[in-house]
């Protein structure tokens, strides 16, 4: 598999379940779960770690760290770019 898709499905992974868990703004979860329901060939934690690091350069990601690790919500400001991103991809 090539690098570009593999970016790809992990981008759309972590989108859609954030949007699925509802985490938008005040409602967050830490980065360790971004991993749980993507095969195992999947779940290298660099490249989800470079994945959201991209996404939150792009504003679709807002970061809050913690003692306890970095939390994760979807930015409300671009729910709109999001939910588009996610139609294009998935349905």
């Amino acid at each position: 598999m090539d690098k570009d898709k593999l970016l790809l499905t992990i981008k759309i992974h972590v989108l859609k379940k954030l949007a699925d868990m509802r985490c938008w703004v005040n409602k967050h979860t830490n980065i360790n779960n971004m991993q749980k329901g993507l095969p195992p060939h999947y779940r290298d934690s660099k490249v989800i770690k470079k994945v959201i690091d991209r996404l939150i350069k792009e504003g679709f990601l807002l970061s809050k760290p913690t003692h306890y690790g970095l939390e994760l919500s979807l930015n409300i400001k671009k729910k709109k770019e999001i939910e588009e991103f996610l139609e294009k991809y998935l349905y």
